[in-house]
């Protein structure tokens, strides 16, 4: 059973990301605030439920939320300030937009920096213990799923519509086969063969 909060006297958000792996497109960050006696019997990490049951909770969450928001950073600023910079800036942007300020910021992982004079607690594996950060997965999740339908209609032989850009055998052998994409991190390892670009 996840924790509804981490202390109880302070307004919590949980933060965490989605697409960090990928080798295409943005990386994803929502920030969730709670009210303390929220109770899902479902939610979970999102990468513990099934699609369907993720796309169950989004609304649900969004709705009874305190306050949520989610952002964005895309590939080209992946590629100059590096994956961890820019998963850390996704999850200032969404805490930026919150209605609400908090006071305590649960991060999922063991790396963040500070946002303003906010105080923050790293926790591993986060998302599979808190509420708040568990349901910011899901809604970093779903948000970054649903974009990376509408690159799959632009760039359909890639199949972002399954592998949503992780590294699978069948996206790296479209890459060899096709080149990259003006979507593809080029700071990562795409293939073992040269490339070239759109």
């Amino acid at each position: 059973m996840l924790k509804s909060f981490y202390d109880k006297d302070k307004i919590e958000a949980g933060c965490d990301e989605a697409g960090r792996g990928c080798l295409a497109g943005p990386v994803y960050a929502a920030a969730v605030i709670l009210p303390n006696d929220y109770k899902n019997k479902i939610l979970n990490d999102s990468k513990q439920l099934t699609e369907k049951q993720r796309d169950k909770l989004r609304p649900e969450i969004e709705k009874e939320a305190v306050s949520w928001a989610v952002a964005f950073v895309d590939n080209t600023e992946i590629d100059k300030i590096n994956i961890l910079n820019a998963s850390i800036l996704a999850m200032h942007k969404a805490i930026e937009q919150l209605k609400l300020k908090p006071e305590l910021l649960l991060i999922d992982g063991n790396r963040f920096k500070q946002y303003q004079n906010i105080n923050h607690k790293c926790i591993v594996k986060g998302d599979s213990l808190y509420m708040s950060i568990a349901a910011a997965s899901v809604l970093a999740k779903t948000y970054r799923d649903e974009y990376m339908y509408k690159l799959h209609i632009e760039y359909p032989e890639y199949s972002w519509d399954k592998n949503k850009a992780y590294p699978t055998k069948f996206h790296r052998d479209s890459i060899v086969k096709y080149g990259v994409t003006k979507y593809h991190r080029l700071s990562y390892k795409l293939t073992d063969t040269q490339f070239k670009l759109f």
